[in-house]
């Protein structure tokens, strides 16, 4: 076999034997480098005549162009492979299932939030608003609140920078002021006014947060004014609801003595789960008392003939204990993996 011949099948051998680009550069350079074989017989045409180095010239030309060629098949070999691969590895499965797209639901304390309304929309309430930024007057002065009382410092109540009679309203009573203040002038003429049956939904702001408070948190208060309303009312609506609310008959209250300053007399409620991983346990979920002389006239009642109560729960609160949750924080980390179970 003749050199050229050789070199040609030779060549050829060592691309196919290249199993990937860099061991094709290698190959390449062994054969086609400066140093290679085939650059080697080129200058080996220095030696011969002009007759011989015409026909052998040719001769070294061919067998390049053949290497050459072997080189770039091999390439594209090389090039159709990793492609191959590549769709292999990234191939889809069009007889699978999809994925489909996630269902969402409700956030736990705004389903809450939707049942403590409809249960109270189902005795005669209606569901009444006010804005979250509020004056010092409707967060406090109305409410029978003194100037002195901790509430109104700055550790307690987050207030407006440069705007000292303006703050996050710390609870949602305020609407209850706007509430009177708006049902007395639109029932003036009338004698005696219609009852005032409200609850006040909302998010209230306070300096304040572990596993069982929360910064920024909601409650639900009640307020029912009217001519004889009396504590026995106010037993009576919240007994009902809390009952209706845990779905048992068999809850236990309790009224302890309590103070807060926009009602007399006042109570903390308490109740005790007769089954269940809170069997036997005394549980505060809510502050009640008769509505303060002072704060009827704040809304424009005379308290020498109206009379009223009003309460207030924590949707949160209530939320933990319905769905046996031990940390208030859960509800607002935005883990899907938790808020999922409620859906």
């Amino acid at each position: 076999m003749d050199t050229l011949e050789r070199l040609v099948s030779e060549a050829r051998a060592a691309f196919d034997a290249a199993a990937d680009a860099a061991a094709l550069e290698q190959a390449k350079a062994r054969f086609l480098g400066k140093s290679g074989l085939v650059t080697e017989q080129l200058k080996a045409l220095g030696k011969l005549t002009p007759e011989e180095k015409r026909e052998r010239g040719a001769a070294v030309n061919r067998a390049k162009a053949a290497i050459e060629a072997a080189l770039e098949a091999r390439r594209d070999g090389l090039r159709q492979a990793a492609l191959a691969a590549q769709l292999a590895a990234e191939r889809l499965d069009v007889t699978l299932p999809g994925r489909g797209s996630t269902i969402g639901g409700l956030h736990p304390v705004s389903r809450t939030m939707e049942r403590i309304e409809r249960l109270f929309h189902s005795i005669g309430f209606v569901v009444a608003d006010g804005p979250e930024i509020e004056t010092d007057w409707h967060n406090f002065t109305a409410l029978n609140v003194p100037p002195n009382h901790p509430a109104r410092s700055m550790q307690d109540t987050f207030f407006l920078e440069g705007e000292k009679d303006t703050l996050l309203r710390t609870h949602t009573s305020p609407v209850q002021v706007r509430s009177m203040l708006a049902h007395v002038e639109r029932h003036r003429d009338a004698d005696p006014m219609p009852d005032l049956r409200i609850i006040a939904p909302g998010r209230v702001y306070r300096v304040d947060s572990d596993a069982t408070h929360s910064p920024m948190f909601h409650q639900v208060e009640g307020l029912w004014v009217g001519e004889g309303v009396s504590f026995a009312d106010l037993k009576g609506v919240v007994a009902d609801f809390l009952r209706d609310f845990f779905e048992t008959d068999e809850l236990k209250l309790r009224f302890r003595p309590s103070f807060f300053p926009f009602t007399e007399p006042s109570a903390e409620i308490d109740v005790a789960f007769m089954s269940g991983a809170l069997e036997g346990r005394w549980l505060e979920v809510c502050g009640c008392g008769m509505v303060h002389p002072n704060v009827l006239r704040s809304g424009g009642f005379d308290p020498e003939r109206y009379t009223g109560f009003a309460f207030g729960f924590g949707p949160d609160r209530l939320t933990m204990l319905r769905y046996g949750v031990n940390d208030l924080r859960l509800f607002f980390e935005g883990d899907l993996r938790f808020l999922g179970q409620f859906r």
